[in-house]
Formats: C-alpha cells, structure tokens, sequence
C-alpha cells in the first residue's frame, strides 16, 4: 500500500494520527451501520418469503374459485357482472425507519368492498370470488411496498460495504503506513541531530 505523499514533519505527523483515529472511527461506526441493515435486510426477507407463501396460497383458492364461477354463471353473464365492478384506490407515500435510515414506499388503500350488481342476480361462487381476489389483491400490494423496501435497503447495504472496504483497505492502511513512515523519518533525523551534538560537543573538549 503506498503511503501518502506528504512531507515528513511533526505537525504532518500530528494532522497523520488524526486522520488515522478519524478513518478508524469511521470503520466501526460503518461496520456496525452495515450489520444493523444486513439484520434488517434479513428480517424484510423473511417478511417477503412468508408473504410468498401467503400469495400462493390465496392464488390456490382464488383462481380455482374464478373458475366455478365462470363455470355456474358462465362467461358472458361473468363479464357483464365485472363490467360494472369499478373501486378506487388510494395510494400515498410512506416513511418506514430501519437502521435508524428512513426509506420511501407506497402504501395502497384498498376500498371496501361493495355490491355492484343486484343480489338476487348474484351467485355464492360470484362472491366467493370477490372475497378472494380481495385478499389476493391485498397481499400483493404489501408485497410491493415490502419488496420496493427491500430493494433499497439492499442499496443501502451495498454502498455502505464499499465505504467499509475503502476504509479498511485503503485508507486505514495507508494513513498507518504514512504514519510509521513519517515516524521512522523523524526519529532518524533525531538520532543524527544527537550524533552530530555529541560530535560537537567532544570537539568542543579537545580543544
């Protein structure tokens, strides 16, 4: 690791060991940054696995229930029911917290559910339907806010991994390597002024 090119004085030496307990600092603050948002990053990966799990299993009830439907009132009547369906959503920003960093997601509001069409025309599959597309569009709108999350708290670990590999390979390295180098350069030229006062001094005696 090459040292820094600064010239070897006391009050370079000084600014030196500052920068030096500086980069230290700054790599336990970091490291302990990162590995508060890897365990964060784990926790939002198990949130998102046993989301998957829920998803598959509301698609498992979801779509077979779809097809009873389609298969008790047929597809026209089927098309005619969902052509008057229509439900608002309400989609705002949110701030989530985690390792004390705050991320932006989307959070969805889903409406209530409502009955657009006339209930003696309705059939149990047709509201078997309703309630399980419902859910299944639930899951998936907390799944996308968890995963947009995700994402970017992946982001987050991932810079913070560079400025951690920066400190402990280079700066740190070579700040201490300037140090020693600065340091070796000092003492050398204290032992030649001593060489050269004892030299003096013994000259000063004989004569």
């Amino acid at each position: 690791m090459a040292k820094l090119n600064i010239a070897p004085t006391k009050s370079n030496l000084l600014m030196v060991k500052e920068q030096l307990r500086t980069a230290q600092d700054g790599y336990e603050l970091l490291e302990q940054k990162r590995e508060i948002l890897v365990m964060e990053l784990m926790h939002m990966v198990e949130q998102v696995k046993l989301l998957e799990r829920d998803i598959d299993k509301a698609i498992e009830r979801a779509y077979p229930a779809l097809k009873n439907m389609l298969l008790a009132v047929g597809g026209d009547r089927a098309e005619q029911m969902s052509s008057v369906v229509s439900y608002d959503y309400k989609f705002t920003e949110k701030q989530i917290t985690l390792g004390g960093m705050q991320f932006s997601s989307m959070d969805v509001q889903l409406p209530k559910r409502e009955l657009f069409y006339s209930f003696l025309d309705s059939y149990a599959d047709t509201d078997k339907v309703m309630v399980e597309f419902f859910e299944l569009l639930r899951l998936l709108t907390e799944m996308a806010s968890i995963r947009t999350i995700v994402w970017r708290l992946a982001g987050e670990v991932k810079k913070t991994q560079r400025r951690v590999n920066a400190l402990d390979k280079m700066v740190v390295p070579q700040t201490r390597e300037t140090k020693v180098y600065i340091e070796s350069v000092l003492e050398e030229r204290e032992r030649e002024n001593v060489f050269v006062l004892k030299t003096l001094k013994a000259k000063q005696n004989r004569s």
